[in-house]
């Protein structure tokens, strides 16, 4: 004992002056860093290293709060970078040199110091450009910024406000100048096509440049007054199948409206839809059967369609696809099921014995031996007598068994209501289902040639199963397919082979709902009646008028269950159709889908046909006051053009 106390006392004595020889640096050091003064305790640590080589507690503290404290700073420090506070950056670097002189991610970022000033001073001098509108210079320092630095975040911004800026200008279509939405008047009657596209010229100074396919020499009647000059043109292209593309605001390319010609000419643009709700395969197949695009991709995995044809198609789709990527309706329901049960027990009466055994005495002694004495013990046994006529000639009274009358006086009234309420969120025409009970596990065995027995289980759903699926109508109507089931067991079976099997009782009722939102609908009637009698009587003295009950007992059991189910949608979104625009548009023509021109309020005629020929019996088209009768020639006025403007030689 004693030389373990003495083990004991002389550890906890080298332990004491560890304790106090512990090391002057190391204390020193981790007091001025707790006091927060990180430099000078890195360096009493460092000094202590010196002092101390082989103090490995020394060095592991000196390390490790090196390296922490090099961590911490250094990611203040690019974040004063990113915010371009770099005088403050440049200090906190100068302080985790002085820790950790060995940090080469510390040295990256001073030595690059001065790149990224000079790059943020670049970015700010772009943005003062994309600001005054100097687009151009503005994207070619960004561009030079980002080279040096791709990850750059004030020049990206910068590059991004320059591809918006541009965005207007790259998706609107060429316009002519608003000078040529003034009106004028045309008169023409079989006049050359030529000399049609001269008076506009001369009059508005509207510059024409026309295809080497263009027919110039074709005939047009056209009258029109106060018409803006824009539609005018619009009208003779129109007449003479021709097309039109606007080369600046005072220039105008015309030529056949044939579909060569089309892709020679048209401008196409490309567009990318990013699908918040429709399929993206479906709507590809709307916007190929309605605007007839071929240059179309799908991307199932961003749920995106990327399109590829003319800036009128590609309005027209924005639109399809705003018909169709709408948010699907949802419907919160509002079941309650409640199961009413009642149920009343009557058991009163007398039940004497029916039935009495013979009992066969049989004596056993036994001897046991306890602290050496022998102890001699008789143990009588009454089990059945089997019933032989030798045993029947010595029957005593002691040998027969009988049980004593029994007195029922028993009666049950219960009144139980089971209610289950769950909220049900449902997507439009999809299937909730809920189930409220237990799984009965089903035993299964299976025996093979060779006499393996194998055995499976499988789950029986009992309880209630409620399954739903709504439909969104029209003014927040909600078509709801219902189905219900309630089930319970009814008693076990077990088969030969000791298999356990259940019989199950069940109710079930399905129907469809037409209810408004907010309206209830109570379902009712799922009733199960059970009246059950029996009575068990003496023969002869139970059949007595009156005293009859003393000699008979009789049970009477009613039990009565009902299923009421409510259910109450509330429609949570509905079907979109407050937006009229989007529900009927126009969409060209099948030559110009999306297209098409929207005509004034101008009388346009036809080509007159030849007054040598034989005469109509219809009266001749009168044209309209102030000029000459039909088949005279109308002169075309040659008016001198506006100063300034160049006139398209006629040829």
């Amino acid at each position: 004992m004693f030389p373990h106390r003495f083990a004991l006392l002389f550890a906890a004595g080298i332990a004491a002056l560890i304790a106090g020889c512990a090391s002057p640096g190391l204390k020193e050091g981790r007091a001025l860093i707790d006091a927060g003064q990180p430099e000078a305790g890195i360096a009493r640590l460092r000094a202590g290293i010196a002092e101390e080589p082989g103090n490995l507690e020394l060095k592991s503290y000196y390390h490790t709060q090196r390296e922490r404290l090099a961590s911490e700073w250094l990611t203040r420090a690019q974040q004063e970078i990113d915010a371009g506070r770099f005088d403050t950056a440049e200090a906190m670097l100068l302080r985790i040199q002085a820790i950790h002189p060995e940090s080469p991610r510390a040295a990256a970022l001073l030595a690059g110091l001065a790149d990224a000033r000079s790059n943020a001073r670049a970015a700010e001098a772009a943005g003062r450009d994309l600001a005054a509108g100097r687009l151009e210079q503005a994207e070619q320092t960004v561009r030079e910024v980002l080279a040096r630095s791709p990850d750059h975040a004030g020049a990206q911004a910068v590059l991004r406000g320059i591809q918006t800026a541009r965005t207007a200008d790259e998706i609107a279509p060429r316009a002519l100048d608003a000078a040529y939405r003034k009106p004028i008047t045309l008169e023409l009657r079989d006049a050359p096509l030529k000399n049609a596209f001269d008076m506009i010229s001369r009059q508005s100074g509207l510059n024409f440049v026309f295809d080497k396919d263009v027919r110039l020499d074709g005939k047009i009647t056209l009258y029109a007054r106060g018409t803006p000059i824009a539609d005018a043109v619009d009208m003779i292209l129109l007449t003479g199948q021709l097309a039109k593309k606007v080369v600046n605001a005072s220039t105008l390319l015309i030529y056949p409206d044939q579909p060569q010609k089309q892709k020679l000419y048209q401008e196409l643009m490309v567009k990318s839809f990013y699908l918040g709700n429709a399929d993206a395969k479906s709507t590809l197949a709307l916007l190929r059967s309605v605007v007839k695009t071929r240059d179309i991709y799908v991307d199932e995995r961003l749920n995106l369609l990327v399109m590829r044809d003319t800036p009128e198609a590609i309005r027209l789709a924005e639109k399809v696809v705003a018909v169709q990527d709408l948010a699907d309706p949802e419907v919160m329901l509002d079941v309650e099921v409640l199961e009413i049960k009642r149920g009343r027990l009557l058991d009163l009466g007398v039940q004497y014995p029916n039935q009495f055994s013979l009992l066969n005495t049989l004596t056993t002694d036994t001897a046991s031996t306890t602290g050496g004495v022998i102890v001699n013990t008789t143990t009588t046994t009454l089990s059945p007598l089997p019933l032989t006529v030798d045993k029947l000639r010595d029957i005593a009274g002691r040998d027969i068994a009988m049980n004593g009358p029994q007195v029922n006086v028993k009666k049950e009234d219960s009144d139980v209501n089971l209610l289950a309420n769950p909220r049900i969120r449902v997507k439009n025409r999809e299937k909730a289902k809920i189930h409220i009970g237990d799984k009965v596990p089903v035993i299964t065995s299976n025996a093979t040639a060779t006499g393996v027995v194998s055995e499976s289980v499988s789950y029986l759903d009992v309880g209630l199963k409620l399954d739903v699926e709504p439909n969104v109508l029209m003014r927040d109507d909600v078509q709801i397919r219902v189905g219900l089931e309630v089930s319970n067991i009814v008693r076990e079976i077990r088969s030969n082979s000791g298999t356990l099997t259940y019989q199950i009782g069940t109710r079930n009722a399905g129907t469809t709902l037409r209810l408004k939102d907010g309206e209830t609908q109570v379902l009712a009637g799922l009733i199960s009646d059970e009246d059950r009698s029996a009575a068990s009587r003496v023969p002869g003295l139970g059949d007595l008028p009156l005293i009859g009950r003393l000699f008979s007992s009789q049970r009477d059991e009613r039990n009565k269950t009902e299923i009421v189910l409510l259910i109450t949608p509330r429609v949570l979104r509905g079907i979109q159709t407050d937006r009229p625009a989007l529900t009927e548009f126009r969409s060209g023509t099948d030559n110009a889908v999306g297209g098409g021109m929207s005509l004034p309020m101008t009388t346009a005629l036809p080509n007159v046909p030849d007054q040598s020929g034989p005469q109509s019996p219809e009266p001749a088209l009168q044209p309209p006051p102030g000029l000459p009768p039909p088949g005279l020639p109308i002169p075309t006025p040659l008016l001198p053009p506006p100063p300034g403007q160049p006139i398209v030689p006629t040829e």
